[in-house]
């Protein structure tokens, strides 16, 4: 076995330890929260994946540049409006959110994408200053077609560094022709600024919850009541520690 075979299989261990240890959390809190949904968000290294996830669960710019050894994870609590089991009421949903960061780097590949499966949408993101990471976004969609829960999965395209203007060198048509292309949606975003960071998990969660209220059985299987696509989203502080 080689060193970065090795190294693969210890993050592989790590982080299965970490989700089994998180979905017991997740029994002992059950009832705080309505739903919990699985986002990750993959794209080359570099992209700043990272950056964004920070700024979207902390509303802080991190400016220390750390690879992703692997998949970590962030977690959200928001509060999502939808509808009650009549179909018609409205209703406050605690949503928990579990923001997955995948490592771009071609030697974990085989790691992160085992990680495809459990996710229940996913920020595609390319850095707006690196055409070469928005041509591979046509190779991160071949991965999400093979190794995703369907054919067709919930994905939002997102432009990062969308603040590096002199930098620029993918142009908005360009993004928006490949996103038409893919009939997904797209936002330019800024982790530094926090331009439409915000903008994109919640245009996701609701496309994610929209098919939920799809596929949810007349006798209301979802939890409590199936949820609506709506723009009122908003943040709640997520419970310190778990108590296991």
């Amino acid at each position: 076995m080689s060193a970065m075979q090795l190294i693969s299989l210890i993050c592989w261990l790590f982080f299965s330890f970490r989700k089994v240890a998180y979905s017991g959390c997740e029994m002992a809190v059950d009832g705080d929260y309505d739903y919990l949904i699985k986002l990750l968000a993959l794209g080359d290294s570099g992209v700043g994946k990272t950056s964004f996830l920070y700024r979207y669960t902390d509303q802080h710019f991190n400016r220390r540049f750390t690879t992703t050894v692997g998949i970590d994870f962030r977690e959200k609590r928001v509060n999502y409006m939808g509808t009650g089991a009549d179909g018609t009421s409205q209703k406050n949903l605690k949503v928990h959110l579990q923001l997955w960061d995948t490592a771009g780097q071609e030697r974990f590949r085989s790691l992160t994408t085992a990680f495809f499966r459990d996710a229940m949408g996913f920020l595609l993101m390319f850095d707006l200053s690196s055409q070469q990471s928005f041509l591979n976004v046509r190779n991160w969609m071949s991965q999400l077609q093979v190794n995703a829960y369907c054919d067709s999965p919930d994905i939002v395209l997102v432009g990062t560094k969308a603040d590096l203007q002199d930098t620029r060198d993918v142009q908005v048509e360009q993004a928006r022709d490949l996103a038409a292309r893919y009939g997904i949606l797209y936002f330019e975003t800024s982790a530094a600024t926090g331009v439409a960071v915000d903008e994109a998990v919640r245009a996701l969660l609701g496309l994610v919850m929209k098919r939920m209220e799809q596929s949810a059985e007349p006798s209301g299987a979802a939890p409590n009541g199936s949820a609506t696509v709506s723009q009122e989203v908003t943040d709640t502080p997520v419970r310190g520690g778990c108590e296991c």
